[in-house]
């Protein structure tokens, strides 16, 4: 019998860099936990758009080790794809940004119409109402949000952008652990 037939990697040999399946090069190393990032995705205006937005945005920060974020982050970038979906007429785009310690997360829809600033609209609103509580779950759960018009120019759309801020609640992980490399 030939062992070399037979012959199974070793148990270490997922700790060897992965290589990319096209080129054979090996893939970089993980970002540092500190490093920035951004990512971004653009959907149409489709009711499937803002689950589509929840999984990736989820997926993303647990690959970024941001897990005390991810329930916060959902709630409100859901929230926020759901308006830019129900009320605008076009595309939207979710941008995910890593300032460490900050997560800014934005939402781009083509239309101009900025909601009130915060802490200038009325906050009651009926018991039986199904909207119109999006903006206070923002002011409640945000540490920071805001937004802009932006005029249509010779690159693209107009619109606005709606966006919000997390602070982590704890300071990041020491250099030498695993979320760190």
């Amino acid at each position: 019998m030939n062992t070399e037939q037979n012959h199974h990697p070793g148990p270490t040999s997922y700790l060897l860099p992965a290589l990319d399946p096209l080129s054979g090069a090996p893939h970089p190393p993980p970002l540092p936990f500190t490093a920035p990032w951004c990512y971004e995705l653009h959907f149409p205006r489709d009711p499937r758009g803002p689950g589509i937005a929840r999984v990736t945005l989820r997926a993303v920060l647990d690959a970024h080790g941001l897990a005390p974020l991810v329930d916060r982050a959902e709630l409100l970038a859901s929230e926020l794809a759901t308006n830019s979906v129900r009320h605008t007429q076009g595309p939207a785009s979710v941008r995910l940004q890593w300032l460490c310690p900050v997560l800014r997360v934005s939402v781009w829809d083509m239309s101009p119409d900025l909601p009130p600033a915060p802490g200038s609209r009325r906050t009651d609103v009926a018991a039986h109402a199904e909207d119109g509580r999006g903006l206070l779950i923002l002011d409640t759960v945000a540490d920071r949000w805001g937004g802009c018009a932006i005029g249509e120019g010779k690159f693209g759309p107009g619109g606005k952008t709606i966006w919000f801020e997390l602070n982590l609640p704890a300071a990041p992980p020491p250099v030498g652990s695993a979320l760190a490399a």
